[in-house]
């Protein structure tokens, strides 16, 4: 099946439509940014925003996938290299939060405008990562059970973590698996025998358990009784005093 046909299936596209939607605002603004101030200063923010999309779309692949596979067959290997590249470019999609270091070098005017416009970018990969979470966890959950879909959500997180720590500190890519792997390999084991900074130690624990609290809590708001909506407008409804 065509990516354009998973990208505007019926279930999915709600969702991708927003998600699109609050892409196409960021880069806007972005660009507004660029002919207002003449910088290029935050254009890597776009490029950083078409990676987040990386993850949903190997999601939505490997989800297709295994739709195709029956319970009782072994998933194929276009699974297992689609899974495997949605988690090699599953951290790209929060990694954004991390440019907010673009701002500590100094106060300047438009300081505000620059917060909202990383922040926006960063929301929006950050959704984008979940969805295809999300996606990821509804496959391991069909197929092991509920526990394990979340242990899958909470490694999920970990990993997460872990890859923004090795691309923010030791500034390495989500391709340099292929074109960088000794220098890789090197900078995972550094940190495996315990050499790095306790502060980068403290933020890879900090940031996984922030990835976590904020799926758990997006699951539960997307999980609410379908009654709830209709029972909240019925009480509103009935506070509404009636004209005369």
């Amino acid at each position: 099946m065509s990516l354009l046909k998973l990208l505007f299936r019926r279930e999915t596209l709600v969702p991708l439509a927003a998600l699109f939607l609050a892409s196409v605002v960021s880069v806007t603004v972005v660009t507004l940014r660029v002919l207002f101030t003449g910088k290029l200063a935050y254009t890597f923010l776009i490029w950083n925003l078409c990676l987040a999309w990386l993850p949903l779309v190997f999601a939505l692949l490997a989800r297709d996938h295994f739709r195709q596979t029956s319970a009782q067959e072994k998933l194929t290997g276009k699974f297992w290299l689609f899974s495997a590249l949605w988690l090699l470019f599953l951290p790209n999609a929060s990694y954004i939060f991390t440019d907010l270091i673009h701002l500590t070098n100094r106060f300047y005017f438009n300081f505000w405008v620059d917060l909202t416009l990383i922040l926006s970018c960063a929301l929006t990969g950050l959704v984008l990562g979940f969805v295809s979470l999300f996606l990821m966890q509804s496959i391991v959950t069909q197929r092991c059970g509920r526990l394990a879909g979340w242990g899958f959500v909470a490694l999920s997180a970990g990993l997460s973590s872990f890859g923004i720590y090795l691309g923010r500190f030791l500034r390495f890519n989500s391709w340099d698996v292929i074109t960088k792997p000794g220098e890789l390999y090197h900078g995972i084991s550094s940190f495996a025998t315990g050499q790095g900074e306790p502060h980068q130690i403290a933020f890879l624990g900090l940031f996984a358990a922030f990835l976590f609290i904020t799926y758990v809590m997006l699951y539960a708001l997307t999980h609410l009784p379908a009654g709830m909506q209709l029972a909240t407008t019925s009480i509103a409804n009935s506070t509404i005093p009636a004209r005369a």
